[in-house]
């Protein structure tokens, strides 16, 4: 009798697990491979982003981090059929202010075909912006004003890191 593998597809939690510590790993290309083609991303600092572009927003985040101290823990997991949701910490030093932070975010998710067609990541903009940015940050961070703009700049950066690929 030949001893054989049987690879079953993976269940959702298996997934977000998976998804989580290939970001903690830096295997950003297995981490997006966990996505649909077909992917919808949202969240404070980038706003939505679809397909590709979302990926490549992991790619340019995890790629600004190397080198760095960086973590992802991934706590909370809960799912069924078709969503799921998880809270995961990232630790790390923003890169435009050298400063500490510890963002709490908590993701929803949703399936198809074995694969996460829309992820949806939420935190406390206020909270995240008094980390990286200090003084200014706690000024501003609360506000729609530091949100638009906070998009723009992240939105430009991916323009920008797209267009090197």
């Amino acid at each position: 009798m030949l001893d054989c593998e049987v690879l079953l597809p993976l269940g959702m939690e298996e997934i977000i697990q998976q998804f989580y510590k290939a970001f903690d790993d830096g295997d950003v290309e297995h981490m997006v491979g966990h996505y649909h083609d077909d992917i919808v991303f949202q969240d404070p600092a980038f706003g939505q982003l679809k397909g590709e572009r979302a990926k490549n927003m992991w790619r340019m985040l995890r790629g600004s981090q190397k080198g760095r101290e960086f973590k992802v823990a991934a706590s909370e997991i809960e799912v069924n059929d078709q969503a799921g949701r998880a809270r995961w910490d990232a630790y790390y030093h923003f890169s435009r202010t050298g400063r500490k932070v510890h963002n709490i975010i908590y993701a929803e998710f949703e399936f198809k075909d074995g694969k996460i067609i829309k992820h949806t990541d939420t935190f406390d903009l206020h909270r995240w912006a008094k980390q990286a940015m200090g003084f200014k940050g706690w000024l501003l961070g609360g506000t729609g004003f530091f949100r638009r703009k906070l998009q723009a700049q992240t939105n430009a950066l991916l323009d920008r890191f797209e267009a090197k690929r």
